[in-house]
């Protein structure tokens, strides 16, 4: 590998903060902002009502629990952002099909967007974003009697690795790790099943679902987070924002000073581990 590509190799992987821990300890906390950083709290009493609309099928974001009730990562995210700028009795919660949330922010119906909704350019043309609060890194995974670690675009020399065909991932794979030998697989079943019957070496692919993959009986035990966590924009999109109407800074303003609060005080760190106790970081 030359020296520009680990150079660049060097500014994909993402160093992120821990919560109160040491920068080795788990479970690790993904933190985006600057300690030293002070915004101002934005005024919003002449805001009659901030209705927050997402959606009902997307766990564990946003879903619907056992007695029909909306909960999930999203809702409990959307009430403590409220809780921070002081607008409990004027923050509303509401859950759409995906299809018609643009409709109901043209319409009024709601004030943000907290559904994942794609930070792309023809979306900023349509609403103003906060700042990312959470990203998906692509991860590693190996069998726990594996001897692989960093730095990895030298461990993976001639390794057999597992990747979703014609995914962003792999196209990422053989960006980076030019040393590796990516093996593509159509399923992702079958390529889970390989890694634990160990017929490869390890797989590479979205964070968020290894760890799905790794906390899930599916698994049965059989591998461990390698390496990363390992952020590319280009490549794994810009992550997770709240939207609001083009012309309402003010309010994305705001959540970017709740969500900072919210990481300060802990309460994101609690989110993050209740919904996702397997970290993707």
């Amino acid at each position: 590998m030359g020296t520009l590509k680990a150079i660049g190799l060097f500014l994909l992987l993402l160093t992120v903060s821990l919560a109160g821990q040491a920068a080795a300890a788990e479970p690790a906390i993904p933190n985006y902002w600057d300690d030293k950083e002070r915004l101002p709290k934005p005024d919003l009493s002449a805001v009659e009502r901030v209705r927050f609309l997402t959606t009902i099928d997307f766990p564990p974001f946003n879903f619907l629990d056992s007695e029909g009730r909306l909960t999930g990562f999203h809702i409990e995210l959307a009430r403590a952002i409220c809780r921070e700028l002081d607008i409990v009795a004027r923050c509303q919660i509401q859950g759409l099909p995906w299809g018609e949330l643009d409709a109901a922010m043209d319409s009024g119906d709601g004030e943000a967007l907290i559904t994942g909704t794609a930070i792309s350019a023809a979306a900023r043309e349509r609403y103003t974003f906060s700042r990312p609060y959470l990203r998906f890194p692509a991860r590693f995974v190996v069998p726990r009697a594996s001897t692989l670690s960093e730095p990895m675009h030298k461990a993976l020399t001639e390794k057999r690795i597992g990747i979703l065909a014609g995914s962003a991932h792999e196209a990422m794979l053989r960006s980076y790790f030019p040393a590796a030998r990516p093996v593509t697989y159509s399923r992702l079943d079958w390529l889970y099943r390989d890694l634990r019957d160990g017929k490869i070496d390890g797989a590479f692919g979205d964070g968020m679902r290894l760890s799905f993959w790794l906390a899930g009986s599916g698994s049965n035990n059989c591998c461990r987070f390698v390496g990363g966590p390992y952020i590319a924009p280009e490549f794994l999109g810009a992550g997770l924002a709240i939207a609001v109407k083009h012309d309402d800074a003010v309010l994305a303003q705001a959540f970017d000073y709740a969500l900072r609060e919210i990481n300060v005080k802990g309460t994101f760190a609690e989110l993050y581990l209740k919904y996702f106790p397997v970290s993707f970081y």
